[in-house]
């Protein structure tokens, strides 16, 4: 694994999709970035995220783990005290057992994972459980809102979906050292894979914002182009390889403050992170609005929905919120405005009032394709 590591890294850089967000003199990404974007599936934006954001971003999610339950349905976290119900309807904490496959080979998540990855034998002081995913970001730090708000990002946004994209998502992926699971190869899209007009960006993209560096061992790994090709089959791809390591695939490397945008189509996964350094991992996806609007689409859970543009403007309303929440931590900083809704900005202003009436359980109405 370490030389398949070793190899693998060089043809990463090689790529060399990575670097600050720049934009032109029309507000829009250059276009060698979104040429390379559209190439290889995925672009490392370099020092998104600063020192002082930073710092915040990991004290508020060491902050949602230390109250995470020491087990599923357990009535105490990790320091002893009594875990709390603050109303939040969807569980924020999803568990698996340490460097196991929760899905890959299973009817999970609509079988986007048909084959299984390896397991590596955990260290004999493992706990028996490790968070691997918080859900609903923006609810449970205040930092991971004002990150959503971010004009760099928005603007990158903006510049491969249109002014009018649509948030789908927002949850992190803990990859604790010697615990982390691993995620069997998938591609994120599910429901316009045979639509007449189907292209590479009809499922929209990921935003992959790291709060440690992302490194062979511990990161998602990619095959890049992937996301061109329609969808692949991932189980011959495995059995063809002889093993879960797919042969031309990189891992996204970066350092923390980085953000990665990943197309939702990009054929990737990630390892069990056996190796000694943390991943945590930000993540925010986003939709075309055509490939949403009056789309009848399957959850990941089963449940099908009709996205009306009532249920896509209430659920941007979060996206606003997060842009004036920015404003108010970072007032030196000029505003990113969401065409949208733009003129409406009063109607999703921060404070503590539209903590409880607009942002609690907002993933409630979140959208999936």
């Amino acid at each position: 694994m370490s030389e398949y590591g070793r190899r693998a890294e060089a043809r990463a850089y090689d790529l060399g999709n990575r670097g600050p967000i720049r934009v032109g003199a029309d507000g829009k990404l250059l276009p060698e970035i979104l040429e390379s974007y559209w190439t290889n599936g995925f672009y490392v934006f370099q020092g998104v995220v600063g020192p002082q954001e930073l710092a915040e971003l990991r004290a508020d999610i060491d902050a949602v783990l230390s109250r995470a339950p020491v087990a599923p349905d357990a009535a105490i976290d990790f320091r002893g005290r009594p875990v709390v119900d603050h109303g939040i309807l969807k569980p924020p904490y999803r568990w698996a057992k340490p460097l196991s496959d929760p899905v890959g080979g299973t009817d999970a998540n609509n079988g986007r994972h048909p084959a299984e990855m390896l397991q590596p034998t955990p260290g004999k002081d493992a706990p028996d459980w490790t968070v691997e995913l918080l859900d609903g970001n923006l609810q449970l730090s205040d930092a991971c809102l004002r990150l959503y708000g971010h004009p760099g990002l928005l603007t990158v946004a903006a510049s491969i979906l249109g002014d009018d994209f649509v948030p789908y998502n927002e949850v992190t992926f803990v990859k604790e050292p010697g615990l982390g699971p691993s995620v069997a190869w998938h591609q994120d899209g599910t429901t316009h894979w045979n639509a007449p007009d189907w292209d590479m960006g009809a499922h929209g993209f990921n935003f992959m914002t790291q709060l440690y560096p992302s490194t062979a061992g511990n990161g998602v790994w990619v095959v890049p182009g992937a996301h061109r090709m329609g969808r692949a089959d991932i189980k011959r791809l495995v059995a063809e390889a002889g093993s879960d390591r797919l042969p031309g695939a990189v891992p996204m490397l970066c350092d923390g403050g980085d953000t990665i945008v990943t197309n939702r189509q990009l054929l990737h996964g990630s390892f069990a992170n056996s190796s000694p350094d943390r991943r945590i991992t930000l993540n925010a996806g986003f939709f075309p609005r055509k490939r949403v609007l009056n789309v009848t689409a399957k959850r990941l859970q089963g449940a099908v929905e009709t996205y009306t543009l009532e249920r896509i403007t209430e659920r941007t309303r979060i996206l606003q919120l997060a842009i004036d929440a920015r404003r108010q931590h970072f007032p030196r900083e000029t505003p990113y405005v969401y065409k949208p809704l733009a003129g409406r900005e009063d109607e999703s202003r921060w404070s503590e009032t539209t903590r409880q009436s607009l942002l609690k359980n907002y993933n409630q109405r979140d959208m999936f394709i």
